[in-house]
C-alpha cells in the first residue's frame, strides 16, 4: 500500500478511539479550567504533555499544593506503562530513521498502541506501515489537543460537566478494541488477573496500583506461556 493509503487508513481506523477521547479530554478542559489554568496553559499541556492520566493528575495535585517534584514523580510512575507499549513495538520501527522514532514515540498512547498493535498483528511489517502508525496517532493527537481546548472554552458556560460520566466513553471504547486481540488463554489470564488487581489496589496513592495490575498481569502471562512452551517439549 502507498503512503497516503496507509496514513489514510490510520486516520480511518482511528475514530473509534476518537470517540472515546473526545469526552475525556473535554472532561480535562473544563478541569483545567476550574483548576486557575487560562487557555493557553491548558492547551500547552495537551500539546507539550499529551497524556491524559499524567495530565489530570497534575491537576489534582497542583490543586493541593503539591511540589514540583512530587508532580514529576508521580506522573513518571503513571506513564511507565508506556515502556511496556515501546517495548512491543520497537521490533516493527527498529529500522526507521531516528527522527521517526522520536515522533512516533512521543505521539504513542493507550489508544494509538492498541490500533496500531492490532494492525501489526493482522498485517505483520508491511512496507512503508509507519505511516499508518502515523495516521493513528496524529488523528488522535489533534482529536486530544482540540476537545481540550473546546473543554477550557465550555467550562466557562456548562462548568459542571466534569460531572457527567463521560470518561465511560473512553473506557469502554478501549476496552472494545482491546478485548478482541485476547486470542490466547495466557492473554486472557493477564488481562483478568491485571483487571483484578487494579481494582482492589484502586485507593492506592498516585495511582501506584496501575502499574502493580501492569507488572502482575505480565508476570501472569509470562508464566503461563513458559508453562504452556514446557508442555510442549517431547
Amino acid at each position: 500500500m502507498a503512503r497516503k493509503q496507509l496514513f489514510t487508513q490510520g486516520i480511518r481506523d482511528s475514530l473509534a478511539m476518537a470517540v472515546g477521547i473526545l469526552p475525556f479530554a473535554l472532561i480535562f478542559g473544563t478541569l483545567a479550567g476550574a483548576a486557575g489554568l487560562d487557555l493557553w496553559q491548558a492547551s500547552g499541556m495537551s500539546l507539550l504533555v499529551y497524556a491524559g492520566s499524567a495530565q489530570l493528575i497534575a491537576l489534582s495535585l497542583l490543586g493541593t499544593g503539591t511540589s514540583v517534584a512530587v508532580i514529576l514523580l508521580t506522573t513518571l510512575i503513571v506513564n511507565l506503562r508506556h515502556v511496556l507499549y515501546s517495548a512491543t513495538l520497537q521490533p516493527h520501527v527498529s529500522q526507521l530513521p531516528q527522527r521517526w522514532r522520536i515522533l512516533l514515540a512521543f505521539w504513542l498512547t493507550d489508544e494509538t498502541f492498541a490500533v496500531a498493535q492490532r494492525f501489526y498483528l493482522t498485517h505483520g511489517d508491511k512496507p512503508q506501515a509507519h505511516w499508518y502508525w502515523l495516521g493513528v496517532a496524529s488523528a488522535l493527537y489533534a482529536c486530544w489537543v482540540g476537545s481540550s481546548i473546546i473543554g477550557v472554552l465550555f467550562a466557562q458556560v456548562v462548568p459542571d460537566m466534569a460531572h457527567w460520566g463521560l470518561e465511560f466513553a473512553m473506557l469502554a471504547t478501549f476496552i472494545g478494541i482491546v478485548v478482541p486481540l485476547l486470542r490466547s488463554q495466557p492473554q486472557i489470564a493477564a488481562a483478568l488477573t491485571a483487571g483484578a488487581v487494579a481494582l482492589l489496589s484502586h485507593a492506592w496513592p498516585y495511582k501506584l496500583g496501575l502499574m502493580a495490575a501492569a507488572f502482575t498481569g505480565i508476570a501472569i502471562g509470562v508464566l503461563l506461556e513458559w508453562l504452556a512452551g514446557r508442555e510442549q517439549q517431547p
